[in-house]
Formats: structure tokens, sequence, C-alpha cells
């Protein structure tokens, strides 16, 4: 993602306006970015509930494995993405090419068939080959190879990819589970049309849409909250995007990206192949789709990949490099695999702490709880958070306080069976498959067998509001039981898929504050080397995970665990990965041969590729059920019967991580030795 030098297949381009001491061009990308980001983020906030929920009806095994296999295709791309640019295209055609590709999958998105779901992951996978690895490398095309501004250009990219990643569980993960998947999945795909028409309108349009986009999105963020603690995180972030818009329209009315960023050094031969990339990329989005018929191709194809790459590294050290250059390609090497250890377990935000936060965390905010003199009466609850009836609205919230808690009212159970027949019915005719009704009625059976509310049930009324084939009031009645005494009433909760959005808004809040520490180190001799902060990186991840395993054992007796604990795992994971990621990113480019960097940061992907198929992997040991699957429809089980799997994964997590941390300590000296730091490259 960061260039130290232009790639062989790359313009440089060093003057040109400035603003702040940095390229004018570059607050272009950093909104073209943002906004891809934005969309990507949103997309994936959303994925896992989605397959779970929506009408795919996947268990959590089957979702895990379709994430894992979808987000390590993501990062498998662009190695190929970065190889194509170098050599054929260059970086500027290949982002739009990428972005168009991004855009339309992501409206596909919103196509409720099985084909259309996984060729819209497909079309996101080999879009993201071309944008993701070649926006970053024209980003380094702006500085020269030893500006002493180029490594704060890259932070202030690095906070726009943040701003947009903080943006969208909040935008598309609050509509989405609010008023309906497709509606989250729709303003994706509007994020990334922004992102692109960024990237290619003249600079006067640029302008205006950064600004516009920007102000448009400041005014709406404070309007999609249900409590102050979502309306402060939101007037935060309306607050950063409004001011750098208007740095950005500044800077712009400079001039705008420089015409030969990102052009191909032989246009004439970019144009003749351009066809055979076009054709290329439609035969690799028909291979990908396919692939997710069959997700366990995914980790073969990876294989095979990974050590066609590594082979790759190793003949250039052995053929085509100097000592120095060979030394420096094997500390790479060697960080890359602990750089996949970081990421595998790092990327269960978007799995198994997704569900984790969905299913075991106190997300409400109790208005009051229900007393003992209540036993014997009944609530009225509404079932859909956003209900827009005056009178229905005003009702309490059917909501995760009612987890693990028992309902007298059998018509509550009769609800949800007649809800599941219908659904599950609807869901087989959009996936082409044949209705299993046997297998329904003994889901309904188990629903209705267990006494306590689960998210089966949870999910299962709300997907049926307002379906006209589902015959079920807004609301549901709750009447008291004397295991229910105790029980939150609430007016409105936290959309699980919010807390993706916990990392990069840290990451903006801590972002600045790790640079600047960083220079005042480097100032004074003692910033610390690359392996040093990866094992800084590491040790911070397990004490994330520690810290909510802990708050695993602290739960309340129905299995919820206080939302401070995982707010305080995702924070120590942000400081970790500000310790590593920037630092493992700038790496690949220092110590990489400037005729192959963008081909080692393809590399560097790969590792992270590796990584997210692992974390698929790892997500399915929390067990946990799940809605439905392909050998069967499962139930989640209530909240005090899935906490006890995702503390054990976790805090197996927690321990790897420090171990991990540890076996690169004691490496750490002979790989400083072998960067080299101080020769030339011979």
């Amino acid at each position: 993602m960061i260039s130290e030098a232009p790639s062989p297949g790359t313009k440089p381009v060093y003057d040109g306006p400035q603003l702040f001491g940095h390229p004018t061009g570059l607050f272009t990308l950093f909104f073209a970015e943002m906004w891809e980001r934005f969309s990507y983020y949103g997309m994936r906030a959303l994925l896992v509930f989605y397959m779970t929920k929506g009408f795919l009806g996947y268990n959590d095994s089957k979702a895990y494995a379709v994430y894992g296999a979808y987000t390590s295709m993501v990062y498998l791309t662009p190695y190929f993405g970065g190889l194509l640019a170098d050599r054929v295209l260059g970086a500027r055609r290949a982002v739009v090419l990428g972005g168009l590709l991004m855009a339309a999958g992501h409206l596909m998105m919103t196509i409720e068939t099985k084909l259309a779901f996984f060729a819209a992951l497909a079309l996101l996978i080999v879009g993201n080959g071309f944008f993701k690895p070649n926006i970053s490398t024209i980003v380094g095309t702006l500085y020269a190879p030893k500006s002493e501004r180029r490594d704060a250009g890259f932070t202030i990219f690095y906070m726009g990819i943040n701003l947009g990643a903080a943006m969208s569980p909040i935008v598309c993960g609050y509509v989405g589970e609010t008023y309906g998947w497709h509606y989250g999945f729709g303003l994706a795909t509007f994020g990334m049309l922004v992102g692109l028409a960024v990237f290619v309108a003249p600079t006067w349009l640029t302008q205006v849409l950064i600004l516009g986009g920007a102000i448009g999105a400041a005014v709406v963020l404070p309007f999609l909250q249900d409590s102050l603690i979502q309306l402060f995180v939101r007037l935060l972030l309306a607050a950063a995007l409004v001011a750098a818009a208007v740095i950005a329209f500044r800077a712009l009315g400079k001039g705008g990206l420089p015409d030969a960023a990102g052009q191909p050094r032989d246009p004439e031969m970019a144009r003749k192949a351009a066809l055979w990339v076009y054709g290329g990329c439609l035969a690799a989005v028909v291979v990908f789709a396919l692939l997710f018929f069959q997700v366990a191709v995914a980790g073969y194809i990876l294989g095979v990949t990974g050590l066609g790459v590594l082979g790759y590294v190793i003949y250039e050290m052995v053929t085509n490099c100097t000592r120095v250059e060979s030394n420096r390609l094997l500390v790479i090497l060697i960080l890359a695999f602990f750089h996949m250890l970081f990421w595998a377990f790092f990327e269960q935000a978007g799995s198994s702490l997704n569900t984790f936060a969905d299913r075991n965390v106190d997300r409400a905010f109790e208005t009051r709880v229900v007393e003992a003199s209540e036993v014997g009466q009944t609530l009225e609850l509404r079932i859909a958070p956003g209900a827009t009836e005056a009178r229905v609205a005003s009702l309490p919230l059917l909501s995760q306080e009612q987890l693990g808690h028992v309902n007298a009212d059998p018509a509550m159970k009769t609800a949800i069976g007649t809800a599941l027949r219908v659904l599950e019915k609807d869901k087989a005719e959009k996936k082409g498959e044949p209705f299993e009704a046997a297998q329904v009625e003994d889901l309904i059976k188990r629903v209705q067998a267990e006494s306590r509310f689960t998210v089966t049930g949870l999910s299962t009324l709300r997907a049926a509001v307002g379906n006209p084939a589902i015959d079920i009031p807004d609301t549901v009645k709750w009447k008291v039981a004397p295991e229910s005494v105790g029980m939150g009433v609430v007016d409105a909760s936290i959309p699980a898929s919010e807390f993706q959005a916990a990392n990069p808004t840290f990451i903006l809040t801590f972002g600045l504050i790790f640079t600047a520490l960083w220079t005042w180190l480097g100032a004074r001799g003692r910033d610390p080397s690359a392996p040093i902060k990866f094992v800084l990186g590491l040790a911070q991840l397990g004490l994330g995970f520690g810290a909510i395993w802990y708050g695993v054992q602290t739960a309340d007796e129905r299995g919820m665990v206080f939302l401070g604990w995982l707010l305080l795992g995702y924070l120590l994971h942000t400081t970790g990965e500000l310790c590593l990621s920037p630092v493992g990113l700038s790496l690949v480019t220092k110590l990489s041969p400037s005729r192959i960097v963008s081909t080692m940061m393809g590399a560097w992907f790969v590792s992270i590729a590796g990584a997210n198929f692992l974390a698929g992997l790892i997500a399915g040991l929390t067990g946990g059920g799940g809605h439905g699957g392909e050998k069967g429809l499962a139930m989640v089980p209530p909240p005090q019967e899935s906490l006890a799997a995702y503390g054990e994964v976790f805090g197996q997590i927690a321990a790897a991580a420090l171990i991990a941390s540890l076996v690169l300590l004691a490496l750490s000296p002979l790989l400083r030795k072998w960067m080299h730091l101080d020769e030339a490259a011979t």
C-alpha cells in the first residue's frame, strides 16, 4: 500500500502545488480512498449478519468460511493488480477499473439470489485487487524517494482510510440493521461511486464532491443514533470529516492530482493490452464467483499462490539481488509470518467478535428493570427498532435485554414459528434450493422447546415485521415470569455492527499521537526498530484479547458481558495495529529493491490474505450454531450457553499472540542486523 519509490510501471511526479508542505494531489487521494473504504467496511460490517440473518440463512460455520474466503481473496488479488499496473496499465487506470468493479459488486449485493451474492463478492475481490495497491502507489509518486515529508504524507492518507472505515459501520451498519440490509448495501454503493468520482473528476468538481459529500454526511450522522454515546461519536466524526474537507477544498484550489500521476511508462502498450486485461477480469470474476460454491478451494488457491510468491522472492534473492538486498528480503519474509499471525487474530473483528457483540455483549442502556411486583403482568414491546408509527415507536424495544429471559406468554413462540415457516421457504426459493419442510419444523420445535428467548427468535421476528406474507403485529406481549425479574427495559440499543467503528475511531484518536511519539523518540535516538514495534503490536493484541477473555469471566448470570471490556479489547488491538501496520508497510517499501517494490507490496498483501483465511477457521472454533445451514437448520443458543466457547477461543488467541511476541523479541537483534539500515544495497 505504501511505495518508497515509484514502481517501474508508474511515472513519478515530484513537483507541483503544495499545502502545508504536501502535494495538493494527496488530498484528492485522501478522499477517494476514504469513500472507497467507507463502502468496503460498510459492507464488511454487515456481511456475517447478512449471511446468518438474511436470505442465505447460513449457520455460523458456513458464514465464517465464506467470510474468511472472501476477505482472504480480497487481500490476494492486490498482488496481481500490482503486477498488472507495474507492467501494463499504470496505477491510474487500474484504480478506475477497480473502482468500477467494486461499485458493481456493492450494487449487486442488493439482489437476493445466491448467484448474485457470490457474483457481488467476486466483483469486490477483483476490483479491490486493482484499487487498493495502486492508489497507495500513486501517493508514493507524489514525493521524492528521500523526502522527509513522505511518511507524514502516508500518515495523512492512512487517516483518510480510517475516517471512511469509522463512518461506514455507523452509517451502513446502523441503516442496514435498523431499516434493512439492502439500504446498508445501497449506501456502500453510493460511497464507492463518490470515491471514484473524486478520483476522475476535474479539480473544480472534485472540490464540490469533497465538500458537498462531507457536509451532507456530517448533517446526516447525528440523526442515525439512539443514545448519547452514539451521538458523541457521530459528532466527533462529523467534525473530523468537515475539517478534512475544508483543508482539501483549500488545497485543491491550488491544483489537483497531476495528470502524470499514475500514468503507465508505455501508454501505447497499455492501450493495446487493455482489452486483454478487461477480458481477464471478467474471467476472474466468474472463477471467484464459482469458488464460493466450494469455499474450501480458497485454501488450496492461497496455498499455491503463497508458495508461488515465496518461490519468486527466493528466486529474486538468489539470482538478482546483492547480499544486502537478499538479507533485507529475508527480513520481510520473516516479519510477514508474524504479520500474518497478527492479522489472523485481529480479523476476528468482522466475524467472531462481531457475533460475540451481537449475542453476548450488553449493548442496551436500561431505562428501568422489571421488578418482582410485575410478575404475571404483561409488557408490550415493539419489535423493529426503526418503527415509524407513533404509538409503536413510543413502546420499549424488544432487544438483547430479553435474551436469556423467559416470556410466560406462549403467543410469541407461536408468532416465531409462523414467521419461520414463511421465511425459510422464501430463503429456499431465493437460493434455488428445495424447501426442507421437515427441517424447518424441527427448528420450530427446538425454538419453542427452549424456555429462554434467543437471538434466533429476535432476528426472526424482526425479519417478519413488514413482510406481507406473514400476518404478525409490530409488537409482542411479554408476560413477566419469575425468571424475568431484573430484566432490562430499553428504548434502544447499539447495533452490534457499530462496534466495527471502534478500531478506526481509535486510530483517528491515537494515530497522530503515535506518529508524534515515534518522531519524538527518533529525535533522541530511541525510536524502536521495526521488529521491536512488531513485538509491541503482537503483545498489545494479546492483551486486548486477554481483556475480552476477562470480560467473559465476569459476565452476569445471563451470559452478557459489559461492553467496556470489548471496547478495551478493541483499543489495545488498535494501539497494537498502530505499532505494526504502518511500520510494516513502510518497511516493505524501504527494504525492497525499487524494481520490485509494488510486487513485494503485493506479496505483503498475500500474507494478509492467508491471515484472513486462518481468521475464518479460528472464528469457526467459537461454535455458536447460527440461523441456518446447508445441511440442516440450527438455532443460536441463549447467551448463557454461547458464552463459554467465545471465552475459550479468545483466551487461546491471547496466549498465542503473547507467545509469538516473545519469540519475535528473541529474533529481533538478528533481524535488525539483516536490515542493514546504514548500508547501501550492495
